[in-house]
């Protein structure tokens, strides 16, 4: 029973461990805040085809989805920067915040993404 315990609180400190997440998450108005600095890098990691519908000013789209994403980050973005990173809702934004940061990049994710950003009546580019 003792082994059993002990594997249990193991396995709970591995899993809390491995959901840390080592990257920032703001809302709609502090991205805003954010992205109106010029020394922060705005990156959009969905489709292009998703870019071309509209994307935010200046952004740089690389897609999270590609077998290549961390090294296409690599060539293109500086490591210096503060990399603020938004997708459609989220999700996949979180999920290339953490490989970036974990590549280096101090990252910060959009909450609820582009839908959330122009749900609030914010910009988009064409």
């Amino acid at each position: 029973m003792k082994k059993i315990f002990t594997f249990l609180l193991a396995l709970l400190g591995l899993t809390s461990a491995c959901g840390q997440k080592n990257y920032e998450e703001v809302n709609v108005e502090g991205f805003a805040g954010l992205i109106a600095d010029s020394s922060v890098v705005v990156l959009d990691v969905r489709t292009a085809d998703e870019f071309i519908d509209g994307h935010i000013k200046g952004a740089v789209n690389i897609d999270v989805k590609k077998d290549d994403f961390v090294e296409a980050a690599k060539e293109l973005l500086p490591s210096a920067k503060t990399l603020a990173v938004y997708c459609r809702s989220g999700r996949r934004s979180a999920a290339a915040c953490q490989q970036l940061s974990k590549a280096g990049y101090k990252c910060v994710n959009l909450e609820g993404g582009i839908m959330a950003w122009t749900g609030e009546g914010r910009p988009v580019t064409k």
